[in-house]
This record gives structure tokens, sequence and C-alpha cells, in this order.
């Protein structure tokens, strides 16, 4: 039988049977899980009266669907930060032990908690203590989470549906010298996930995690802050097992291509965890894209609840928090007390490691020098990340064509020495890719390499654009700055110098594209989106 075990200790499936899956398989995305679980809880300056913390959770919201459709259906979409009723997650299975396969569902989400300061029986916004403590009326949330476990069998023939909702509760805290009390409410929060498994060929299937919130919808107008009392916030799966592996949806093995693009993922995107690979034993599906394998940067020695800042700026601003504003951060919620407590007594060589971390640099290699070499032409070496990707495990339009001919000196000094720039110009300069220099005014077609590239230039594969620098940036490496020929902000952005930039293994000369006519194609319905960083920002430069 399935079992499923909500926070708390409740029971909503029957008894365990046979051997569970491995010890820690979710442990290894705990960091990652946490951080999206309480990201945007509450941002900096932790302080209740901050614009910011007034609109919160912002990802992962499951609210009645009556309310939440009261104006329309919900439109499905992999972006978790748009309201909706039903979070659902798609992915492919490969079976390695058929008589013995497990799948394990861990689903995790806050329940909100609203604290609710009195003073002599009413309800009051701030209360302060004879003894200068200060108390803040204040929506604050807890966590709960459900884990499913059930052979891959049972799950082929019909699959199991559960219960993962959270009870209603009142916690009283009387303050001292009876000036008044804290009470903490929870309204029950109704739910449920099915599961369910087909087979798609002999050692593969497809997983279906469906979480929907089942609670009767309160009135349609009722304001969102009300309605968050009955939504499940910061959803998210995780998904494990016995003699079975997940499949990645970003860079899937080339003879998966097909049904990896089948699956169907609304309101979250789910990424392989564990160790690098097109496979792995665990999946964390979240409402915000996420790369393959992601992990905590070591160095941070604790949440601040928004991942995409640097740790520490944020340290850094909250160690400048007045007193006043210190003592309001720690009224408004236990966890920016947390916070201000970690950064108040963090000892100076934690605080020096936040500076920062090389973790990309590779062995610097000689350039060779192109007996076809044209007036002005420049390069590097070929890049290194292509070595682990072959051409024909990617998806035909995001193939790279043959690579580009490096053409730059070897005697060239490195970056950091005086005269590194000499020589080079951007709008001049040209780089060899099949054998056609490319440069300022030419005219290629964009091929996103299907490993590493930009969640955003997966949109631009196929398109038609014009090159309007060759840039060089410290590494060694080359990228091309393009504009898009469609694009009707181009002149505008031309004159910002802002632009796309890609490598010259990803820019296919119109000579090999086909005319310089040929309208841009739009891009196709290919390799899901993931989460890296700008297009728009190359990598460091040196012109």
């Amino acid at each position: 039988m399935a079992e499923a075990l909500a926070d708390g200790g409740t029971k909503s499936a029957a008894q365990k049977g046979g051997a569970g899956p491995s010890p820690g398989l979710f442990e290894q995305l705990g960091a990652v899980a946490d951080a999206v679980l309480y990201e945007g809880y509450l941002l900096y300056p932790y302080r209740r009266s901050s614009t910011k913390n007034r609109v919160r959770w912002q990802f992962g919201v499951l609210f009645p669907r009556d309310w939440v459709e009261a104006d329309g259906p919900v439109t499905p979409g992999v972006s978790g930060s748009a309201d909706s009723w039903y979070q659902q997650t798609e992915c492919l299975l490969r079976v390695r032990r058929p008589d013995s396969a497990r799948v394990r569902v861990r689903v995790r989400y806050l329940q909100m908690q609203r604290k609710q300061v009195e003073e002599a029986g009413r309800h009051v916004e701030s209360l302060h203590g004879d003894d200068g403590t200060v108390h803040l009326t204040f929506d604050e949330a807890l966590p709960r989470e459900c884990e499913i476990e059930a052979p891959l069998d049972e799950l082929l023939q019909g699959g199991r549906t559960v219960t993962v909702g959270a009870a209603a509760g009142e916690d009283v805290e009387p303050l001292p010298d009876d000036a008044g009390r804290v009470v903490r409410s929870r309204e029950e929060i109704r739910a449920e996930t099915a599961v369910i498994a087909e087979r798609l060929s002999d050692g593969l299937c497809r997983i279906r995690v469906r979480t929907t919130n089942t609670a009767p919808a309160p009135p349609p107008r009722t304001p969102r802050d009300e309605a968050l009392r009955r939504a499940l916030i910061a959803t998210h799966t995780l998904l494990g097992g016995d003699g079975v592996e997940f499949v990645s949806l970003i860079d899937p093995p080339a003879d998966l291509e097909t049904p990896v693009r089948a699956c169907r993922n609304e309101f979250t995107f789910p990424v392989l965890g564990g160790e690098a690979g097109d496979t792995g034993p665990v999946l964390l599906s979240a409402p915000i894209i996420l790369p393959d394998h992601p992990q905590v940067a070591p160095e941070s020695p604790g949440d601040l609840h928004d991942a995409a800042e640097i740790d520490e700026i944020l340290t850094l601003r909250t160690m400048l928090l007045t007193d006043e504003e210190k003592r309001e951060a720690r009224a408004t919620d236990p966890r920016a007390a947390a916070i201000l407590d970690r950064v108040d007594t963090m000892p100076q060589e934690v605080f020096e490691r936040l500076h920062g971390a090389v973790r990309s640099l590779t062995p610097a290699a000689p350039a060779t020098a192109s007996a076809d070499r044209s007036p002005g032409a420049v390069g590097s070496p070929a890049p290194a990340a292509l070595a682990s990707v072959s051409a024909d495990r990617l998806p035909h339009a995001l193939r790279p064509p043959a690579p580009f001919t490096p053409t730059a000196s070897a005697d060239r000094p490195a970056w950091w020495q005086e005269g590194a720039d000499d020589g080079l110009s951007p709008t001049s300069d040209t780089v060899l890719v099949d054998g056609v220099p490319l440069g300022g005014g030419s005219r290629v077609r964009l091929r996103p390499r299907g490993r590493g590239a930009d969640a955003q230039d997966m949109f631009l594969a196929g398109r038609t654009a014009e090159v309007a620098a060759v840039f060089h940036d410290v590494d060694g490496s080359v990228h091309l700055a393009v504009t898009l020929d469609d694009d009707p902000a181009a002149e505008l952005n031309n004159w910002y110098g802002r632009f796309h930039y890609f490598r010259p293994d990803e820019l296919e000369p119109f000579e090999h594209a086909g005319s310089p006519d040929e309208p841009s194609a739009p891009a196709p319905a290919a390799a899901p989106p993931r989460h890296t960083s700008d297009s728009e920002t190359p990598a460091a430069e040196a012109e």
C-alpha cells in the first residue's frame, strides 16, 4: 500500500510495505528545497512597515478553485508566480529494477498563520511591554509536508490519491505582567495529491504528480490576504525512489527528446538533484525555474529569503540597520530575528567568505593560429564546455554548426597585463565560423547550445540577427554581440549598447543558413526554459 504522512503526525493512507527508499535521498536537496519554501517570505529590511513586506507569498500559491477562477480560468504555464488552484508535475522515469521499483513523493508547502496581538481583549497592531519588548500583529507561516510512497506497479495500475492538507488550530501566548496576549490562528487547508504512472516502453514510464486545493472558496471578492488563509503557499514537490532514476527535462538523452517534450508541467518545473548528469535519483519540482542540480553556495551561512540577491550585500545592509529598525524587525517575525542574530554574531572569517568564490576556472590552453586567417581576424580556443556534450545529443534546432576556427595569437599578453587590449577592435574584428569571417554587419542565424545556454536564449533559437561587435572575455573566450532582425527596439538598443551575446559556435553564417533575405524563423518549442543569468549580460569583457 502507499503511505502518506503529513506534518504533525496525521496519516492519510495505510500501511507501509517493502524496502523503503535510500536514506537521505531528499536530504540531498534539503537546503535548496528550504530556500524555495521560504523565497520571498520576508525581504530586507525585514520590517513589517516595509512596503515590499506588505505584498507577500508570490510563488507556488494554490488557492481554492472558485476563488482564483472568479474572473476566468487560470492559464497553465511553467511559471509558479501565477496564482492557481493546482500544480502538476510530469517527468520521465527509467526503471532499473522492475520487480522492486518504488516511487517516493514529498509535497511541501507553507500554511499561513495569523499572529494577532491583543490588549485587554481588543485587537491591536502593536503592543510595547514594560521591558521594552515590542509585539506586532503580522502573518507568519508554518511548514507542512506529506510523504507518499508506493510500488511503481501500483501507480501503473491506477495511481494513488492522498490527503495533503493541514488542520486548523489556535495557539495563545500570554504576555508578561498581564500586558496582553498573542493569538496565532490557522484555518484548515484541504488539499490532495494524485500520483499516477504511465508505461511508455520497456523500462520507461511517465510519472504525474498533481496537487489540488480542494477547500471551499471564500466569497469571490474576498481580498487576497484573506484568501491566503485557505491556500497552500510555496508549494513544491520532491520525487525519488528505489530501482528508478529520473530523466532531465532540460538536457535529456537524445533518444528521449520526444517523450520529454510531451511532459506537461503546469505552475511548476522539475529539475534533477544530486550529481551532474542527464539522469538522477532525485528530482525537485519547484514554482521557481531552476537549473538541473541546483545548489546553495557553501559559503552562505544561512537563508536570507532572497536567493536572487547577493549574501554579502544583504548582510552588510542588515548590519547597518538602526537599533530602532532592528527592534521592529525582531518584533515582526521570529525568522527575521534569527537573521539579525546570525548577522550580529557572524565571525569575521565567515563574513570574508561571502566576498566571492570562483568555481568555473579551467586550465588555460594556448590558441593556435589558423592558416586561413583573414585581415583583422581574431579568435579564441574552442570552448572546453562543448567537449562535455556531443552535437548528436542536442535537439536538431539547437545543434551548433561546425566549430569555428580559432585565430588568436598564442603570444598575446594575459588580460591583466599591459598591452592586452592592443590590436583589439570590437567593431572591426572578425572571428571565423565554418570558414566565414563574422564581424560587425554579418548576418547570422542563432543556434543556442543545448547545455549551459541562457533561458531566454532558448526562445531565440532559429531567429536571424546582425552582428554588431566581437568581444574578448578575460577568460580567453569570444562573444559576438547581435541584434535581432525582427526586434522593433533594435535601433534603440543599439543606441544604448544593449545586445544579445552568443559564442561563435552558437551562430550560423548565412552562407550556411540560407538566403540573407530569408525571414526570421520563430523559436522552436524545443527545450524547456532553464533558470540562469540574464541573456543580455555578457561575460566580463576586455575590450
